[in-house]
């Protein structure tokens, strides 16, 4: 007998249905309860931290204050909620004025936000009042803070280094490069040059192979170069303050970390282990899944991310069934630029001398659809991804028919960008 299965697909939901004697599970996060006060449990973490004294008492002593906040492609962490609070702490708690407040919205090397996208970010009411502004990579008046033990240049964003107090807010989450979002990525790639991003993310690839480097993954942090060169680079801020979100599934708050920049954020990462990483005894023939809609599945760039946790969860050789919007296409803009040194044979040249960070997750999901048979129901074009090994549908039924799920095993994981599967050892 077949059953229905829900899947969030940009701003609506997709259905399918599937024989569910094929279902070897259906994979969400381990339940947590939401936050039903985030006010309470921000303000709880600004006066308790960890290791850290409260926040209140750093702000009083400092004279300019500097607010990194993530850019719009992790707005599902909603710093829209968050960033007023602080704010408001900082002015009635700690009696600072609006003047001596700057927002930094941390893009990397992403483009920075128009005004309206600045203001969904931190409210049209902070905006009114705090000077926000986006990063620049490629300013010509970065501050040159030392080279780290992997030779990466620190350069960073001249207000940031100017202030008193730089607090940085992040989420924690998988991340397929650096083991974790959040925490020490504020500063780099969050507020670095880009000569200071591109010397650490080539440490991605495998020195020697033209494979992804072993030691990279995600919850991957020991070992791990882009980790480890990422604290060495946060480690060069004498002045930071950590706060930490932690989403459920649903991308509802779950829990909130504040304090010393590492070992408050180390503390958020423990919590995503827990509260996403689910042990399965096997791999499956087929894993169906969705990123989680809108904007996780915004671009191919943010919403390939589910594939990198679920891939885990299908043998290799098997069927990847990925819904995926992509109302931005691509997403980043040298993404499928990556396109054309693929098709004429240049791609591992080009990349290695000219590292991207949309270059790695391009070359990243191509090595992913030789792996595994990616079929993507999307608004992005079947030719558009075609030589990179992935087939694209905007016809569920004839993927689905292309997919020949009879008599396969199935696992169902509803929001593939926020779950972990790990074959546990006892059943490898």
């Amino acid at each position: 007998m077949k059953k229905d299965y829900q899947f969030k697909y940009g701003n609506k939901s997709v259905t399918i249905a599937v024989e569910e004697n094929q279902v070897l599970d259906v994979i969400n996060g381990n339940e947590i309860t939401p936050l039903s006060d985030i006010k309470k449990a921000l303000l709880d973490a600004l006066e308790s931290p960890i290791d850290s004294p409260s926040l209140s008492l750093l702000a009083s002593k400092a004279g300019k204050i500097a607010l990194i906040v993530s850019d719009m492609t992790r707005f599902w962490m909603r710093q829209d909620l968050i960033v007023p609070i602080i704010v408001d702490y900082l002015v009635s708690k700690c009696a600072k004025a609006y003047s001596d407040l700057e927002i930094i919205i941390a893009t990397g090397t992403h483009v920075g936000g128009s005004e309206d996208e600045l203001k969904k970010l931190v409210t049209p009411e902070v905006y009114d009042k705090v000077r926000t502004v986006n990063h620049d990579c490629m300013a010509k008046d970065l501050v040159y803070l030392g080279t780290t033990s992997y030779g990466t240049p620190v350069k960073i964003n001249k207000d940031a280094y100017d202030a008193d107090l730089v607090i940085c807010l992040g989420a924690a989450t998988y991340h397929v490069m650096a083991g974790f979002g959040g925490g020490r990525k504020s500063i780099l790639p969050g507020i670095s040059s880009l000569e200071t991003i591109k010397h650490n993310h080539a440490y991605s690839l495998h020195e020697e192979k033209f494979i992804t480097n072993p030691l990279i993954g995600n919850g991957i942090l020991k070992g791990n170069p882009l980790n480890e060169d990422m604290l060495e680079a946060a480690s060069m801020m004498k002045n930071l303050f950590m706060v930490t979100l932690v989403t459920d599934t649903e991308f509802r708050l779950a829990s909130i970390y504040a304090g010393h920049w590492k070992t408050s954020w180390l503390k958020a990462c423990d919590e995503v282990r827990r509260i996403y990483t689910v042990p399965i005894k096997e791999k499956a023939d087929v894993v169906i899944t969705s990123c989680g809609g809108f904007p996780k599945d915004e671009s191919l760039y943010q919403g390939t991310k589910a594939v990198d946790n679920v891939i885990s969860a299908v043998k290799d050789g098997g069927t990847l069934i990925l819904l995926l919007e992509g109302r931005n296409g691509g997403g980043s803009p040298d993404y499928f630029d990556w396109i054309k040194p693929l098709v004429n044979g240049s791609f591992e040249k080009e990349l290695r001398e000219n590292f991207t960070v949309g270059g790695y997750i391009f070359f990243l999901n191509c090595e992913q659809a030789r792996k595994v048979r990616i079929l993507m129901y999307s608004s992005i074009p079947a030719e558009t991804v075609a030589p990179m090994g992935i087939k694209a549908y905007d016809d569920l039924d004839r993927l689905l028919s292309d997919a020949d799920l009879e008599g396969k095993s199935i696992y169902i994981i509803p929001t593939g960008s926020t779950v972990l599967p790990v074959v546990t050892e006892s059943n490898c």
